[in-house]
Formats: C-alpha cells, sequence, structure tokens
C-alpha cells in the first residue's frame, strides 16, 4: 500500500496551468526525487500536498485518506506531513531552539521540559547541539537549512517534503545538508523532493519523476533514468548537468 498517492492532480493560477494531471506514488520509506526545469511544477504540487495551495481537481491519498478533500481542517494533516523550503523562513528574533519548539508547543501542547529533551536530540543528531541557542544570522547557511530541517522533524512527520533545500547554499555547504537526508531515509522516512542535485538523486533515490510543463513525462529507478532507456527529453534535460 502507498503512503502517498496522488491522482490526477491539476492546479491553476489563472489562465496558467501549473499542474497538469499528475500522478506519483510513494511507499513507506520511499525517496522520491522531483526533477525538471524551473517552472516545471515541482514547488507548487509539493505546496499542494502540503495543504498551502488548493488544488483544483484530482486527490491526494495519505494512508488511505483523501487530504485534499474540501472542508477538511489542514492544521492535522501538516502535523503528518513536514515541509522544508529553499529558503530556510527562520524566525531572525528567535533562536534555533525556540524556532523549533514553537510550532509543537503549540500544536501537540507538550510541557517545556518534555519537549526540551526531544528536542536536544534532534540537534545532537544532526550536529547542531553547540548552535541550539544562537540566532540565525549567527549561524551559515548550511546550519541555518539543518535548523529548519529539525524543526520540521520536531513535528515527528510522517512525510517530509523537501523543495530544493540546497539550492540557496554555497556549494560547500550542500554534502552537510544531503548527509541529513541519508541519515533521514536510512530511518525510513518517506521523502519527496524536488532537487537539482543530480548525484544526490542518483545515489539515494529509490524513483525519481522528471516533470516538464506541469506534467510527469517520465518516471523510473535511477538506473532507468540516468541510463540508456531514458526518453530523449529525459537525456536532454540532464545533459544541462
Amino acid at each position: 500500500m502507498y503512503k502517498l498517492q496522488l491522482n490526477n492532480v491539476k492546479k491553476t493560477f489563472g489562465e496558467n496551468t501549473i499542474c497538469d494531471g499528475i500522478n506519483i506514488s510513494a511507499r513507506s520509506g520511499e525517496l522520491v526525487c522531483l526533477i525538471g526545469a524551473s517552472g516545471a511544477g515541482k514547488s507548487t504540487l509539493l505546496r499542494c500536498i502540503n495543504l498551502l495551495e488548493t488544488i483544483d481537481d484530482g486527490e491526494i491519498i495519505l494512508d488511505g485518506q483523501d487530504i485534499a478533500e474540501p472542508g477538511l481542517d489542514p492544521q492535522p494533516i501538516r502535523a503528518k506531513v513536514g515541509i522544508v523550503f529553499q529558503s530556510y523562513n527562520l524566525f531572525p528574533h528567535m533562536n534555533a531552539i525556540s524556532n523549533v519548539m514553537l510550532a509543537p508547543r503549540r500544536v501537540h501542547k507538550k510541557t517545556h521540559a518534555r519537549l526540551l529533551e526531544e528536542v536536544t536530540g534532534l540537534f545532537e543528531r544532526f550536529g547542531l547541539k553547540d548552535q541550539m541557542y544562537k540566532y540565525p544570522d549567527q549561524l551559515s547557511g548550511g546550519q541555518q537549512q539543518r535548523v529548519a530541517i529539525v524543526r520540521a522533524l520536531a513535528m515527528k512527520p510522517e512525510v517530509m517534503l523537501l523543495d530544493e533545500i540546497t539550492s540557496a547554499l554555497d556549494p560547500q555547504l550542500v554534502g552537510e545538508v544531503l548527509e541529513v537526508l541519508f541519515t533521514l531515509k536510512d530511518e525510513g522516512m518517506t521523502i519527496l523532493m524536488a532537487t537539482h542535485e543530480m548525484n544526490f538523486a542518483k545515489k539515494a533515490a529509490d524513483k525519481i519523476c522528471f516533470l516538464k510543463n506541469g506534467r510527469v513525462l517520465e518516471e523510473g529507478t535511477p538506473d532507468k533514468i540516468f541510463g540508456s532507456d531514458a526518453t530523449e527529453e529525459t537525456k536532454s534535460f540532464l545533459s544541462s548537468f
């Protein structure tokens, strides 16, 4: 059974069709990479899954429930589906640990003491324990992005959505963020990731979906997508890397 399944998802903004009947599925513990040029629909699709955007048609099935059904309260869904953007979106007036603790304290109503123990463990796992009480402008870009990932994980999501999370980083900082993703994959997290990091996709993905003009033109294992059997359009896109 699929953990997450998108069936004929459509999304328009005015006269612009951004998602044009997208079908993607992910099993528990799978890492699915979404590749494609800017404007292909990857970011909008992730925002639709997290219910930050309302789809015009189709289904978004999480654990057998259509979470895109009109009238559903989005907050319980967002507690299950974490999202991390390319811009870290940390509150500049709050230190790292306060940024991480804010949402779970409000949503899960956990005591400060209990949450502090859990969050400290997350910071330690991802090499950030010494940075917990620093403010965002005191952290490197890679550290800020890891804090953003920790913030999403503090909600104990079942699915993580990652939107080009390395695109704003200096090349030397990309590796430390990707190492975090290898850790999450090894622990069985279900991940959908929009990325231009083709080497990472080739090494880590269980499945790759190539999007163009709001459609999935091809999907398959890394061996297929990066191999000789890929379509000419996929090969042409990958040749730019």
